[in-house]
């Protein structure tokens, strides 16, 4: 199997400091998670409840998809559907295209990463603007998001302060983050004005209403949509609900689950077109169909873009985002990129140590996992299976189907305690590469078990 992750990891883990600052900050929202479930005795009560409205969602979309087409053109909306990531850029060249815009303002929005709807519109000569700070400051410094709710986490104020100065002539030296957002503040403030369209992705798609919600802390999909005339919401076919009930409960979960606050700043409803404007829906599937005939992974349609199983994945915490090989890191970037593409994307699956602590704060129960594991066990079908973790196991197998084979092999294993360090600790022993062995007990439990039945 490919070690791209691990590589990539070890890089990463070269910065101790980096390491420690990235693992501490996550946990740290973590933590605050936490807190924010245990305001709620309902907790456990509302996850199952977004479970289950979820997977209604999944098993009636072609009832619910419908429903929300007709209601969003009743608003006057225009609808349009794409079946994959070029037909979705498509569509949005052709109406920037047709209405003759230069400059594009974006609120965050996964979907148009998935689709790499950044370049493809940069290449025909639109200037695109990322509104979402973090995203502003990523697309400042040419790098891409590293967590899907934080995508700047990785990234110091310093560093933030020397690239504002160096693109908006900040003062030098001075990563005082109320500056530095006054400053980006500013400088977006006169792209909101002055741009011909905008954009936002969205976390609900409500089909009672025909409307798009969209959930934010900066109030920056607000000021695009309401600024220009001609505004276009992008949504994966996925996000649909079948009404407004359905979207406070997710909301209730969704910023409790990925940052720790009892709801965001700003929960916006995007129905009509402002006067005089027009407003674009486009709902994309890109792979979303294959997934739902997936038996075993259905589940990751489940997912509501919170983030949380990031920022308690152990792995993650200490690798970083740019470790893993899809854009959507961590353990549902694992399962979406395995979905994805399994010969491109097989080597995040080793990523993960299956405590499974992202399956157990998921606000929507996606055994994520349970999926990895599954995933791990088709890795040889794929021929994607590390050859030495093969050997290593089928000479495990052997000792281990032998009760005989077995007892000798412990009887034997404490003089391990007593061998040259090299002998235990070279490039063959991937743990002991940062950790110390366990040592032996002298005594075997089955040799002790005897003696105390004796007795």
């Amino acid at each position: 199997m490919s070690t791209k992750h691990s590589k990539a990891a070890a890089a990463f883990l070269k910065n101790k400091a980096q390491e420690k600052w990235q693992d501490e900050t996550l946990w740290m929202v973590r933590h605050k998670r936490d807190i924010q479930r245990d305001t709620l005795p309902e907790w456990e009560d509302l996850r199952q409840l977004g479970h289950d409205i979820k997977r209604y969602n999944v098993t009636h979309l072609d009832e619910l998809l419908v429903q929300f087409e007709e209601n969003a053109k009743k608003n006057g909306v225009v609808v349009h559907w794409a079946k994959d990531a070029k037909e979705h850029n498509e569509i949005m060249y052709n109406i920037l295209r047709e209405h003759g815009v230069k400059k594009f303002v974006k609120s965050k929005s996964m979907l148009s990463e998935e689709c790499e709807l950044n370049d493809y519109l940069i290449e025909r000569g639109i200037n695109v603007i990322e509104t979402d700070l973090g995203e502003r400051i990523l697309q400042l410094m040419k790098l891409k998001p590293s967590h899907i709710v934080l995508p700047a986490i990785h990234i110091k104020r310093e560093q933030v302060s020397e690239c504002f100065h160096e693109k908006l002539g900040t003062e030098k030296g001075n990563s005082d983050p109320t500056y530095l957002t006054r400053a980006a503040r500013k400088s977006l403030r006169q792209d909101f004005i002055t741009a011909d369209a905008a954009m936002t992705g969205g976390n609900f798609a409500v089909a009672s209403t025909g409307e798009i919600v969209v959930c934010t802390n900066e109030g920056n999909a607000d000021m695009g949509m309401s600024c220009q005339k001609l505004n276009i919401c992008s949504v994966g076919l996925e996000k649909v609900v079948p009404d407004l009930d359905a979207v406070g409960v997710f909301t209730r979960l969704l910023a409790r689950s990925g940052t720790g606050q009892p709801s965001t700043t700003y929960t916006s409803h995007f129905r009509k077109p402002t006067k005089g404007g027009e407003l674009h829906f486009i709902i994309v599937d890109n792979g979303r169909s294959d997934i739902l005939a997936n038996k075993d992974h259905v589940k990751t349609l489940n997912c509501i873009r919170c983030g949380a199983c990031m920022n308690t994945c152990p792995v993650y915490r200490r690798s970083g985002g740019y470790s893993y090989t899809y854009f959507i890191p961590g353990p549902i970037g694992i399962n979406l990129g395995m979905l994805k593409n399994p010969q491109e994307y097989s080597d995040n699956v080793s990523a993960c140590s299956l405590c499974l602590s992202c399956s157990n704060v998921c606000p929507v129960k996606i055994d994520l996992g349970e999926q990895i594991y599954r995933w791990r066990q088709d890795l040889d079908k794929l021929g994607k299976a590390n050859r030495e973790k093969k050997l290593m196991c089928q000479g495990m197998s052997l000792v281990m189907n032998g009760p005989k084979r077995f007892n000798t092999a412990l009887a034997f294993a404490p003089i391990a305690n007593k061998l040259p360090r090299f002998m235990m600790y070279n490039s063959l022993n991937a743990w002991g590469q940062d950790r110390e062995m366990p040592k032996f007990a002298s005594e075997t439990f089955n040799s002790w078990w005897k003696k105390q039945i004796k007795k």
